[in-house]
């Protein structure tokens, strides 16, 4: 039977402080229901026609980025044999004139699959959010999926994300962060679109002999399936690949740091770190790594729990002033 994670009713949800309450491990959280009562997602119960009479007045006339793919890929977007290029074309294109594409692909099932992701209402749909509303995503403003059926490769995101779905059905496959080890993980400059995605559970052509760390960890993942008005919070670095299953699908989502000091992403320091200590001698790079558990990540609790508050000093609380000291402290040093 499939792993699935925790899942409570959107009514049980209090506000923002409870749902921050029940993030705080960090676990991908199913919140049944929680915008069924959305204009948008009542429009799309009417059919995906109804769905466009709502977004048309909403319409700003900006342009957005679409995935068009040819029968041939059943509409996985992936990469080509040997990680050279990808499989599906990319054009841009006004929302509706994009979304009436969509639709003749949708009512003709093996033409083409088609596909708009992350989409800023702000800049394309004005006005959506504040008729859409969401207080749980720390002020984020929403961004608008609309799509055929597709299989988006298995992938992370540095930020929380909250996947509300709109029309059609969503199927989330998730790995914890702790998984990257028998993920494979593909290049991260050459990606489709950000993320590196694991190759493992994406490939067409997976196999146990080819990524053998893989089936170690298959039986791990998470299940969601998610119908119109349910929700998905996902943390940040969670893997998880997307599966839109009806001829047509709409997804909403918002990305935000739910846990930030500051303006400062905890992947800045990844990629500083590589630079800085990944290609030092393996003694080096151990020593290293436990001064990261001791002051970063913080194991066995605080680095200076022995001594009383008043001598902690930058290593005291971030806020209000050691965020600032030691930011300051790490601009000065990059300077050098």
């Amino acid at each position: 039977m499939a792993r699935t994670p925790e899942e409570i009713s959107g009514s049980e949800l209090s506000g923002p402080e409870h749902f921050r309450a029940l993030i705080q491990e960090c676990r991908p959280l199913v919140i049944r229901g929680l915008v069924a009562d959305w204009p948008v997602v009542k429009a799309a119960s009417a059919g995906q026609r109804a769905l466009r009479t709502y977004l048309a007045p909403l319409d700003a006339g900006a342009d957005v980025e679409v995935f068009i793919g040819d029968p041939a890929i059943r509409g996985k977007y992936y990469y080509r044999e040997g990680l050279k290029g990808f499989n599906f074309e990319r054009r841009m294109m006004k929302l509706m004139d994009a979304l009436d594409f969509m639709f003749d692909a949708a009512e003709h099932p093996g033409t083409r699959s088609v596909y708009v992701g992350s989409a800023p209402t702000g800049d394309c749909l004005p006005g959506f959010a504040g008729a859409n509303a969401m207080p749980f995503a720390g002020g984020a403003g929403p961004r608008i999926w609309l799509g055929t059926a597709a299989h988006i490769s298995t992938h992370y995101d540095t930020f929380d994300n909250l996947a509300c779905v709109i029309a059609g059905r969503r199927r989330f496959t998730l790995y914890s962060p702790q998984a990257i080890g028998g993920l494979y993980i593909g290049p991260i400059d050459n990606t489709m679109s950000g993320p590196p995605v694991s190759l493992a559970a994406s490939d067409p052509e997976a196999s146990a002999a080819k990524y053998p760390l893989f089936e170690a960890i298959r039986d791990q993942a998470l299940i969601a399936e998610l119908g119109p008005g349910d929700v998905l919070y996902m943390p940040k670095l969670w893997w998880h690949q997307v599966e839109s299953t009806a001829p047509f699908n709409g997804l909403v989502n918002y990305w935000w740091d739910a846990f930030s000091c500051g303006p400062d992403a905890p992947y800045t320091s990844l990629l500083l770190a590589m630079i800085a200590i990944s290609e030092r001698p393996p003694g080096e790079r151990a020593a290293w790594k436990a001064f990261f558990d001791h002051y970063v990540f913080r194991s066995n609790g605080h680095p200076l729990a022995h001594l009383p508050p008043e001598h902690h000093g930058i290593l005291g609380p971030l806020k209000p002033d050691n965020y600032s000291k030691i930011r300051a402290r790490i601009m000065r040093l990059l300077r050098l």
